[in-house]
């Protein structure tokens, strides 16, 4: 007696689910700073540094404690970034017009002239990831991220510097 063997046939593969946007954002600010680490070790400046010379040149005048917050690093980590960067004469420091303790930064000429450098850097960074996005594209992006960063933001005068970057 032949016996013939049913066979069912195989399941159609199943695809495999979108990645999440926020793996996708990490993933991205991951690669952005390891480039950036790169790019900006060729002008003398850390990431972190950066960040803070950037935010001084939009927002004259913070405090260590505000640059921290801004950056997501300990107060006391801004304070070794701010001391560096003012003993190499990139910023310098005054009094809070209000009094008490509090120093308020605020670039130098120095400053202006290194960060600027390390914007050259950072707008190839940029040339190469944005290549195949188009302009409308980059608006709805730089969009789509601001309303998200807002959303989950803690403070929202420490974050206001975001409804104009």
């Amino acid at each position: 007696m032949l016996v013939i063997a049913s066979r069912t046939p195989p399941a159609a593969p199943q695809s495999a689910p979108a990645p999440r946007l926020s793996y996708l954002v990490f993933r991205l600010e991951r690669r952005i700073r390891a480039h950036l680490d790169d790019s900006l070790a060729r002008h003398g400046v850390t990431t972190t540094e950066y960040m803070a010379l950037s935010e001084l040149r939009t927002r004259d005048g913070l405090s260590s404690a505000e640059l921290a917050r801004i950056a997501f690093v300990t107060p006391q980590a801004m304070n070794l970034v701010i001391r560096d960067l003012e003993r190499r004469g990139l910023i310098r420091r005054d009094p809070h017009p209000a009094g008490g303790r509090v120093l308020c930064a605020r670039l130098t000429s120095e400053g202006v002239s290194v960060l600027q450098r390390c914007d050259g850097s950072l707008d190839d960074i940029e040339t190469v990831m944005l290549a195949k996005v188009d302009t409308t594209m980059r608006g709805t992006l730089r969009e789509g991220l601001t309303l998200c960063a807002r959303a989950l933001r803690t403070d929202s005068h420490l974050d206001a510097h975001l409804d104009t970057h």
